[in-house]
């Protein structure tokens, strides 16, 4: 069975390293890692008094794990801007309870920079926010930023469908 529909001919999977997140319809700048999209389905065992004495599994809860990403530092303040509206130092009268919640897209790229795969992840809010990582002056870093993502669930973005490669 092909893997691929379109292009036939290729066998290799997508590479993990083309990728793009959209913020507010904004690609953010800088991002260069995205954790993984989980989610988990509890298992609920059931069994009536008369079946066999092996019991039924049913779905329970489902949960979606939350998405870190990380970003080097640079002028863009998307994740502090956001962050500070789940919680700032002034406190909660400075929360924003309409703007806190956002849903992101992260677009996947091929080799040749075409949009092969788009997930969409829905009322995301921050839980974790790291405005820079441990100065040290006798390494040879680049400073990285992260925000820990709550989210209400994703899916894939049907309408993205596999380019055409040549």
């Amino acid at each position: 069975m092909a893997k691929f529909t379109v292009n036939t001919h290729r066998f290799d999977p997508y590479r993990n390293f083309k990728f793009k997140i959209k913020i507010d319809n904004v690609y953010v700048a800088g991002l260069s890692k995205c954790g993984a999209l989980k989610k988990t389905t509890e298992m609920a065992e059931w069994r009536e008094g008369g079946d066999p004495s092996t019991g039924r599994k049913l779905p329970g809860k489902t949960k979606y794990d939350a998405v870190t990403l990380t970003a080097g530092v640079t002028h863009d303040d998307t994740f502090e801007k956001w962050a500070n509206l789940v919680n700032n130092f002034q406190g909660d009268a400075n929360m924003s309870l309409k703007n806190f919640r956002k849903d992101v897209v992260i677009d996947v790229f091929n080799e040749a920079g075409q949009k092969a795969l788009s997930y969409k992840v829905y009322r995301c809010w921050v839980s974790e926010y790291q405005a820079l990582p441990e100065l040290d002056a006798s390494a040879n870093a680049v400073m990285i930023q992260t925000i820990k993502l709550e989210n209400e669930g994703w899916e894939r973005d049907l309408s993205v469908t596999e380019p055409t490669e040549t």
